[in-house]
């Protein structure tokens, strides 16, 4: 059986700056997988590739074994892949509930995913409805891009540092939401600083350093000594 996603030898640059060298990974169907590292690991780029806004080799991505390398971002939506982006990335001049039914537009996927089921995992959402998406506290502000990834009932849903800058209790309420997103078969990759959070939630844990795979294990197995070693190339 397919993997849901996999990559293979996986490169991508910047104009002459290689920021990717040669990575494989895969995500089952259903499954958490975490993606630690330090700032300028590639693991953004990563995320970037898997949902084509890099372009890449066609055989260098998978999707159910179907090659996607080379299609553009709105054909890897409509196929079930969205993303959570880094810095949330709303539209300002939208309201809550605006923002949240741009993310169905795409993709209207069949699935659990709607807004009355938005508003009843993120309750405080439905408060804020016709308030500029803006307007919201970081951490509102992040349940909005979350429910506007899915809003298209994907299949893998992509986190891309999604406790970067808010506070602890924030972070506790975002993190709460996931086994609600995962009961529903969606897989979902967690792109993470805080290691301890990414290791709660996850299956399997994948390290990079460098634009590289340093380390790949089950995220229960995993030691504090090997995460230092995969972090920084070198024994504790």
């Amino acid at each position: 059986m397919s993997h849901l996603i996999s990559t293979h030898g996986l490169t991508a640059q910047y104009g002459q700056f290689k920021a990717l060298f040669g990575i494989d990974l895969h995500v089952d169907p259903g499954e958490c997988v975490a993606i630690i590292g330090a700032n300028g690991a590639g693991k953004s780029t990563l995320m970037r590739s898997i949902t084509g806004v890099l372009r890449n080799a066609p055989g260098m991505i998978l999707h159910n074994g179907t090659p996607i390398g080379t299609m553009p971002a709105d054909q890897i939506l409509q196929r079930g892949i969205a993303m959570v982006p880094e810095g949330r990335k709303l539209f300002p001049s939208l309201s809550v509930e605006e923002n949240l039914l741009i993310g169905g537009q795409v993709r209207k996927g069949s699935g659990r995913w709607s807004l009355k089921e938005i508003y009843s995992l993120f309750p405080i959402l439905k408060e804020r409805r016709h308030s500029p998406g803006t307007a919201l506290s970081g951490g509102q502000q992040q349940m909005v891009a979350i429910g506007r990834a899915l809003m298209s009932n994907p299949e893998l849903l992509l986190c891309d540092e999604i406790s970067l800058g808010l506070a602890p209790v924030v972070i506790r309420d975002i993190y709460a939401a996931l086994p609600a997103i995962r009961a529903t078969g969606a897989a979902v990759i967690i792109v993470e600083q805080d290691i301890s959070r990414a290791l709660s939630v996850a299956d399997r844990v994948y390290c990079m350093m460098e634009g590289r795979i340093t380390l790949t294990a089950p995220a229960k197995d995993v030691t504090r000594e090997a995460i230092h070693a995969a972090y920084f190339g070198q024994a504790a």
